[in-house]
């Protein structure tokens, strides 16, 4: 009789079978990816925490602990400021082009392709007390002719803060620009039919639907700002400007390295990060709300275009990309960095020593090959995950957690995540270090967030009408995502590989922490022919870095197809 009562008819196993396996599968998921990005950040809560939290007493009781704080908001706040002004200020601009300058719009994105690290030595050429470029030009005029040094001094906050804001900017346009783009031209108009003029549109209608853009580049601005890591160690070391995340990079420096030291001066940002995640929640909460795919086009502007935003977005460029280019071409072909620029000296012979120069060539091929092996493993993932994601209603457990789950390694400062990831993989039961693959994994752990979001945003752009449709037509879930889903979704696929291949082919951070003596990548290998002060060919290990970046993301947008630049 027993058995007979648990015997349950084909009909219902399956559907039971039907009810438990995408939960089971979340949460097996859930277990994977929760793997890579929580358990690095536990074990170094928990060598802070060991001894009666020892670490903590001894990380906030040093001489100058505050200062570096007080520099870590300075610089995080400072540039967050002058991003949300810059991206807001260009995507609006971006919008108000002529048509015959429409390409314009791409301009405000070229300080993402350009890597970090050629973007601070750039201005570093530039800006130098004395034999900055630009600062030498400054003192041909009148009110400086008497200076021997400035006017501009590049290694001190104000410009460290304008050089994280310059890039900052990029990100908050991409959030901005997008917004605008994805608004339906019906909402415009039912609004001012309805009698409001186009100044209360704006509030009234785009303002709410740019919600999910504001919030989310305010978030990534800030966060980003406040874990900025090659700014500070490359220009504010050498002047006493320290911030968390280069005091944590020198404590595990230190012989023997301080790593529980390292965890509590990271604590701040962690705890901050775990604040903006729910903060984002709380402010977005459905993103089904925000679905505006369909209708006629983007958010247009009214008039034929105007000449002064083509103006400012020029001047952007200029002043944000083609002036540290510039300057990092000048100094690739110098013999030495003198601030004396004559063209009569110039020679190729730095760009010759790069196939015989030590680890070059073999960072440069490992930067390629991790970089593609790590985009292409995060985008199922992602995929993954953003499917979860979107049907959150029904995993009102398990979705919240995820969600928290992938979005911690945008959050948290790529520094701390290297020093997490180098304790996790120097034990058992995956012993990485010395390989290749510790980077991979940090790469994957560090773009999940950043997929996830691009195609959850592509899916809710896309509603729930397709997949429906496929139901109808007996399609199964296989059939609906690889015939239908993933061909609509192409453009979506190629922004987040040509975004992950410019992050992972700058990233600079964890790779230096988690690197071995035998593996480097170009960032790690520049850094280390910076430090030996090596100034042209360091120069040239960073224009290959941008050569190599602008290919892969070419490469990617051909992948994606013609619509996969409006993704980026």
């Amino acid at each position: 009789m027993a058995t007979e009562a648990l015997a349950l008819p084909p009909r219902d196993w399956n559907i039971a079978l039907r009810r438990l396996g995408p939960r089971l599968g979340m949460l097996v998921f859930l277990g994977g990816v929760g793997y890579l990005t929580i358990l690095p950040l536990a074990r170094l809560q928990y060598l802070a925490l060991a001894h009666g939290a020892r670490s903590y007493s001894e990380a906030y009781s040093r001489a100058g602990e505050w200062k570096t704080i007080k520099y870590t908001i300075y610089l995080g706040v400072g540039s967050l400021a002058l991003a949300l002004i810059l991206g807001t200020g260009l995507a609006w601009a971006a919008l108000s082009l002529p048509r015959r300058l429409a390409f314009l719009r791409a301009v405000p994105i070229l300080p993402i392709v350009l890597p970090p690290l050629a973007g601070v030595l750039g201005w570093s050429f530039l800006l130098s007390p004395h034999p900055g470029y630009l600062n030498q030009l400054l003192r041909h005029l009148p009110w400086w002719s008497h200076q021997f040094e400035g006017p501009f001094n590049i290694y001190t906050v104000p410009w460290i803060i304008v050089i994280t804001g310059l890039s900052l900017a990029s990100f908050v346009y991409l959030f901005v620009a997008a917004g605008l783009e994805n608004i339906k031209q019906e909402l415009i108009e039912a609004g001012l039919v309805s009698g409001s003029s186009r100044f209360g549109v704006f509030f009234r209608v785009v303002l709410p639907l740019l919600r999910p853009s504001l919030v989310y580049g305010t978030g990534v601005a800030l966060l980003l700002g406040l874990g900025q890591f090659t700014a500070p160690l490359l220009l504010g070391a050498n002047q006493g400007i320290t911030v968390l995340t280069t005091d944590m990079y020198l404590q595990t420096q230190q012989i023997p390295p301080q790593y529980g030291l390292a965890a509590a001066i990271g604590s701040p940002l962690l705890l901050f990060g775990i604040l903006v995640l729910f903060a984002n929640r709380i402010l977005l909460g459905n993103h089904t709300r925000f679905i505006t795919h369909g209708g006629k086009g983007g958010f247009k502007s009214a008039g034929r275009g105007s000449w002064s935003a083509a103006t400012a977005i020029v001047l952007f460029g200029l002043f944000a990309t083609v002036l540290p280019i510039l300057a990092l071409v000048v100094v690739s072909l110098s013999k030495f960095w003198s601030g004396v620029l004559d063209v009569h000296q110039f020679t190729l012979a730095t760009w010759r020593t790069v196939t015989t120069a030590s680890g070059v060539l073999p960072a440069i091929y490992n930067s390629i090959e991790l970089s593609v092996i790590a985009a292409a493993a995060t985008l199922p993932i992602a995929y993954i995950a953003a499917l979860f994601l979107r049907k959150q209603r029904e995993h009102r457990i398990f979705g919240p957690i995820l969600d928290f789950v992938v979005a911690m390694p945008l959050s948290i400062p790529a520094v701390i995540f290297g020093v997490g990831f180098l304790l996790t993989y120097t034990h058992k039961p995956f012993v990485l270090y010395g390989t290749k693959w510790v980077i991979v994994l940090v790469y994957i752990t560090l773009m999940i967030p950043f997929a996830t979001r691009m195609i959850l945003s592509g899916l809710a752009a896309l509603g729930d009408a397709y997949i429906e449709a496929a139901r109808v037509s007996g399609a199964g879930a296989v059939r609906t995502h690889l015939t239908i889903l993933a061909p609509l979704l192409r453009p979506t696929f190629g922004g987040a590989l040509a975004l992950m291949f410019i992050l992972l082919s700058h990233e600079f951070a964890a790779s230096l922490l988690v690197r071995a003596p035998t593996v480097n990548v170009m960032g790690t290998v520049l850094y280390d022919y910076y430090e030996n002060g090596g100034y042209p060919l360091v120069a040239v290990i960073s224009l290959i870095m941008v050569g190599v970046t602008t290919a892969g993301v070419i490469v990617a947008l051909i992948v994606g197809g013609s619509e996969s630049f409006k993704k980026l």
